[in-house]
């Protein structure tokens, strides 16, 4: 059978357009030197900024550093294998970490993998650990409380959902302790957390994981875990990592999310260690030049949505560890402007037995009421003065013995009203509680009861609550505000049970 010169001519043409389908070409590059978890690799040339490589042995790298002759990258995995001139492959993607419903309840390294011996994460969804933080127009204000559940938090410093609060102090203040209770407390709330270990001990994580899951908060927790024993590039990845997995409960589902990082110090300390053995530039305390962008894309990137996408939220709660109290040091003051408030736990006050030792003075919210329901505000108005007149006249009281009326009835309540903000570990208290206890402390109901007896007082008047006028705590969770009628029946309770206490 003969063909003819123009079926040849159309066989050839074809086979020339799908020529290029047919074959497949790699990018290899090969690698110049390798160590300390950092590879450099020559031919490379149309790599990525932040893209993802494929070592001959598996293990994933992520380019940081394009320079003219090679690429700089550091090494997600065990780096002994990789030798010189090993073959490295690109990827074409970003590093990206699995997302979505399947990581709830789930221990997770920054790169996805499960850690909690519980089988593979079932999901096919994935989501670049790099985003862009949404802009002016996609956010809306913050006006829902995020209620952790700490009488001195909720009403001093509260924290509305999208907000971004960061929690500083030395070590051994309490600062994950706040973080944990958080969590606890967001039971039935329908909110997701996320907790993000950077450079944690081992036995730490674990510690949180067992207390998380005594309380049932792992029905509702994703644990991002990169231990002091993981390389820089790790921890470096982890907090990113865990807020890719955030916000796609945002974005996706139009959830509430809270997410801690715990500690940004340390983040910092590793970003370090990395940018160094990259041979990038050292700046103040041989930080690089661009630590503070470090933080603030990441930071920025918690927000509340506008209705248009969704109205979902992140909330972030980033730990600082400061250094004998150094809230001036380069990274405190970095984050410190970067958040919408601090709370400032002190050792002093942590060590004479005020738990948490949260500073009032210190600490602010830059979202305040808006953050807060209705009868919180009214209720807690007065308390934040109250506490600040008793801290300047504490001071004074100590030097002489002859005081006024005014001045000895201001330090009473301020002791007690102190005492009433004590509060034990793993005990957070509804909101409407809250309000009750802090009612009878702002009207001088404690002012006659010893201070040792004042969390008796109030833990059984909460109790008396219950009991007897169930309809103030009703009415107060249903509504968020005090009515007259509310008010009447707190004054009658307080009445009524001071009467039966003393």
């Amino acid at each position: 059978m003969s063909l003819k010169p123009e079926e040849i001519s159309s066989i050839i043409k074809q086979q020339i357009e799908n020529y290029g389908a047919a074959v497949k070409t790699d990018d290899v590059g090969y690698v110049l030197q390798s160590g300390d978890g950092i590879a450099r690799i020559h031919g490379l040339q149309s790599c990525m900024s932040g893209e993802l490589l494929q070592f001959y042995n598996g293990v994933f790298g992520m380019v940081l550093n394009l320079e003219e002759d090679n690429v700089g990258c550091v090494v997600l995995g065990d780096d002994r294998e990789i030798k010189e001139g090993s073959a490295v492959k690109r990827t074409g993607k970003t590093v990206q970490v699995p997302v979505g419903q399947a990581l709830i309840g789930r221990v997770v390294d920054p790169l996805g993998k499960p850690l909690d011996g519980k089988g593979d994460i079932a999901t096919d969804n994935y989501r670049p650990v790099d985003f862009t933080a949404p802009g002016v127009i996609d956010r809306k204000g913050v006006n829902k409380p995020l209620q952790t559940g700490i009488m001195a938090l909720d009403a001093l410093i509260p924290i509305g959902r999208g907000q971004r609060e960061l929690i500083i102090g030395d070590r051994q203040t309490g600062k994950t302790a706040i973080a944990i209770d958080t969590i606890i407390n967001q039971n039935g709330k329908d909110v997701i957390c996320v907790y993000v270990a950077i450079g944690q001990k081992a036995s730490t994580v674990s510690g949180i994981v067992n207390t998380l899951e005594k309380f049932g908060a792992m029905e509702y927790t994703i644990v991002v875990s990169s231990t002091a024993s993981d390389t820089a590039s790790v921890q470096y990845l982890a907090p990113y990592s865990g807020c890719a997995m955030a916000e796609d409960f945002m974005y996706r589902y139009h959830k509430d999310v809270l997410i801690i990082y715990d500690d940004l110090s340390k983040h910092a300390v590793a970003y370090r260690a990395m940018s160094l053995l990259l041979k990038r530039p050292p700046g103040r305390e041989a930080y690089p030049g661009d630590v503070f962008y470090l933080h603030s894309r990441l930071l920025e990137r918690a927000a509340k949505l506008s209705d248009e996408l969704g109205g979902g939220s992140i909330t972030a709660l980033p730990i600082i560890e400061t250094l004998a109290g150094d809230v001036s040091a380069y990274i405190p003051t970095n984050v410190i402007s970067i958040t919408d408030g601090q709370i400032y736990l002190e050792s002093e006050l942590f060590f004479s037995g005020q738990r948490p030792a949260v500073n009032v003075g210190l600490s602010v919210s830059r979202v305040g009421g808006s953050a807060q329901i209705k009868a919180m505000r009214k209720i807690a108005g007065p308390l934040r003065i109250n506490l600040a007149q008793f801290r300047e006249l504490e001071a004074f009281a100590q030097f002489g013995s002859d005081l006024d009326k005014v001045t000895r009835d201001k330090l009473l309540q301020g002791e007690r009203l102190v005492e009433t903000l004590k509060q034990p570990l793993y005990s957070t208290l509804p909101v409407e509680e809250q309000v009750v206890i802090l009612y009878a402390a702002t009207n001088k109901y404690l002012m006659d009861i010893p201070v040792s007896k004042v969390r008796k007082f109030n833990s059984e008047y909460v109790q008396f609550v219950k009991e007897k006028y169930p309809k103030i705590l009703a009415g107060i969770s249903e509504t968020g505000d005090i009515s007259d009628e509310i008010m009447q029946s707190l004054k009658s309770s307080a009445d009524e049970f001071k009467a039966q206490f003393v």
